[in-house]
């Protein structure tokens, strides 16, 4: 029986479905949504399912969805009579994915948790199993997939303890859509417990973070780019975020060595912004997005495009990660990004003190000795002048640091397992 709460759900989210393509509107005029694909996210498309089984797998946003790439290119090959859907909720991710999905495999906006808009998603698509990543939790989805059959899997959930605390308001409700899941393998033991708590069975830990090959790149865009920089250090600060940019340049103007230093920000469409920034505190810089090159006198390079940073971090001699700087600054927390992409490379990484989302990665790479941690950005020449000065050092540390990543990087091989089980037999595709 459906526990009360969400029967309420439901008959709100029904009543409120009617004003859903006018707030999914007014998000379209603020870029929020693709305009051009907004349908979507109402259930509608103009794609057609192909014949045959059907795996859906969701990210909500570019993370997420990154995540998700080394499982739906694994199932591309291991079962090519498989169709594959993939959905996101963002329109960054949507232009990430169009780029890094393979062949064949079908993207579409999420659906929103509205009780006709999830039937009319479900009708049409038909999956025989649905994957999740990370904490999408929706009460109509979970359920109206569950009643019909399909096999449903949250895979490197993680979990927070002020989303715990809502649902144990509800006990009841908490039990049924975790009930819900044939499979649940959390990220980490943290988010374990608190799934549990919730009335979840833990099937064992899997974060898809930790998996999956080097960023790609454009080898002629390198040649270009490493010619133009020529045999100056470069310093790429990755995936940075609201006054970070122009602190970390600060900061490296102590450097005794000239660099080539690439801020290569977390949301390119930052970059008016940032170059305006930079231009008031009187700095010179070449900025990709506009198609400008790196000159002789160029110092600074402002990266402002859309799934490149394969190639920014080829680039670099070291890195320094965005997004850990935060507080330091006076900001609200970001808790950092993934240190793996650099350390994938033989990167030598810095981060700041604010990487909570990578707490666990971020210390195996510190005590592998491949990564630095520092307070503050004005604490980076202090280790990034030594490194300079010994480049031999700096490839070692990078060494080691590729080294932990291949060994962090084993849960995408435990995650097939325990998902094979669940996907559709084995079939020729009519």
């Amino acid at each position: 029986m459906t526990p009360l709460p969400l029967i309420a759900y439901r008959l709100a989210t029904r009543a409120l479905e009617p004003l859903a393509p006018r707030l999914l509107d007014a998000r379209a005029r603020r870029g929020k949504e693709d305009p051009v694909r907004v349908d979507e996210r109402m259930g509608f498309t103009r794609t057609e399912r192909p014949a045959g089984d059907l795996v859906w797998l969701h990210g909500v946003s570019v993370g997420e969805s990154l995540s998700l790439l080394p499982v739906v290119e694994r199932l591309v090959k291991a079962r090519p009579d498989l169709t594959v859907l993939v959905t996101s909720s963002t329109v960054t991710s949507a232009q990430i994915l169009a780029q890094r999905l393979p062949k064949g495999v079908i993207h579409q906006y999420a659906p929103v948790d509205a009780p006709g808009v999830v039937e009319r998603f479900l009708d049409h698509w038909r999956p025989g199993l649905a994957v999740f990543v990370e904490s999408e939790i929706w009460p109509n989805l979970l359920l109206e997939a569950h009643r019909r059959g399909v096999k449903l899997a949250l895979v490197s959930a993680r979990i927070t303890e002020k989303t715990v605390e809502g649902w144990a308001r509800f006990p009841a409700s908490a039990r049924a859509l975790t009930g819900a899941f044939d499979l649940i393998l959390p990220q980490d033991a943290v988010s374990a417990q608190r799934l549990e708590s919730m009335g979840a069975r833990i099937d064992g830990l899997v974060n898809l973070k930790l998996s999956g090959d080097p960023l790609p790149h454009d080898p002629a865009a390198f040649s270009r780019l490493s010619a133009a920089i020529g045999d100056r250090p470069v310093i790429v600060a990755a995936s940075t975020h609201e006054s970070e940019e122009v602190a970390i340049v600060r900061a490296l103007d102590r450097l005794g060595d000239r660099v080539c230093l690439i801020l290569a920000p977390r949301h390119p469409e930052r970059g008016p912004h940032i170059a305006q920034a930079l231009q008031r505190e009187g700095y010179a810089f070449a900025m990709r997005s506009r198609g400008e090159v790196i000159g002789p006198d160029t110092d600074i390079y402002l990266a402002d495009t859309l799934n490149e940073m394969g190639l920014f971090l080829r680039l670099a001699d070291m890195v320094v990660m965005g997004g850990s700087f935060a507080p330091a600054l006076g900001l609200p927390p970001v808790g950092g990004h993934n240190p793996l992409e650099p350390a994938r490379l033989g990167k030598p990484t810095i981060t700041g003190p604010d990487a909570s989302n990578w707490a666990p990665v971020t210390s195996a790479l510190a005590e592998a000795g491949g990564l630095v941690l520092v307070q503050a950005p004005w604490d980076l020449p202090g280790v990034i002048e030594p490194l300079l000065a010994d480049l031999d050092a700096a490839k070692a540390m990078g060494e080691r640091g590729r080294r932990a990543a291949v060994e962090a990087g084993g849960g995408l091989e435990r995650l097939w397992s325990l998902l094979a089980p669940l996907m559709p037999q084995r079939q020729a595709r009519r």
